[in-house]
């Protein structure tokens, strides 16, 4: 990874954590601005993680592995699929020592909150990844569609709530993923954690319209160059 890259999967990771009210520790921003110097290589990140994830007593130490974790899985990408194959292995990258039995969501949440039936998960994701492929993974696509698009499949994702723990932050990284594919960024900074909660929260009532703006205000070309100087802001990378 060059600098820019390093520093941008730091920033990703950051942020992902802060969406779910979530901090590390001063020693391992310390740890993430080493990796981003060069200071420090990946590996070194990894075997902190695993030296955190193996720690009961220090009550920060899931959240300080979680971020190291997001930092890792932005430096070792692969092709994104549009599955539930991919969404289990974002998951597994950030929960490396959770059980296969433990991974998927099994029971119905309290409170009355509204989601796909756990027993039928495979069952919906399938769905969803046919309907992504369908629409060729929302690649080429202009701007409004686009963001129209991604606010319907974030929806969806959120009511099928694949997973017991991590679901949210493995779905902005399936969703960054997705989105970097087809041509478009998703600035998540941009995301105030209140209003991220509520946009998802309506969207789960059936009124996508906060969902929608969040999105709008998020994306970004991955060439904005070639959008800005050649195609407009509104048109996708097929022009």
């Amino acid at each position: 990874m060059t600098p820019a890259e390093r520093q941008s999967a730091v920033a990703f990771a950051l942020r992902n954590l802060f969406l779910d009210d979530c901090h590390p520790g001063s020693s391992i921003l310390e740890a993430a601005n080493d990796f981003v110097a060069g200071r420090a290589v990946a590996e070194e990140l990894s075997d902190q993680a695993q030296h955190l994830e193996a720690q009961t007593s220090h009550g920060n130490a899931h959240t300080d592995a979680l971020f190291l974790r997001t930092i890792l899985v932005c430096e070792r990408p692969w092709a994104p699929e549009g599955d539930l194959d991919e969404l289990k292995a974002i998951h597994r990258r950030l929960l490396p020592s959770l059980s296969e039995g433990r991974m998927l969501r099994r029971t119905q949440p309290d409170g009355g909150a509204s989601l796909y039936p756990a027993s039928m998960l495979e069952h919906g994701a399938a769905a969803i990844s046919q309907e992504l492929a369908a629409k060729h993974n929302l690649v080429s696509l202009d701007r409004p569609v686009f963001v129209d698009s991604l606010a319907h499949f974030y929806d969806e994702l959120s009511y099928l709530h694949p997973f017991a723990d991590c679901d949210d932050m493995t779905l902005r990284i399936f969703l960054s993923r997705l989105s970097h594919d087809a041509g478009w960024d998703l600035d998540w900074g941009r995301a105030d954690p209140g209003a991220h909660r509520r946009a998802i929260h309506r969207a789960l009532l059936g009124n996508t319209d906060e969902l929608r703006a969040l999105i709008a205000g998020m994306v970004r070309p991955v060439n904005p160059t070639r959008i800005f100087l050649i195609a407009g802001w509104d048109q996708g990378p097929a022009h």
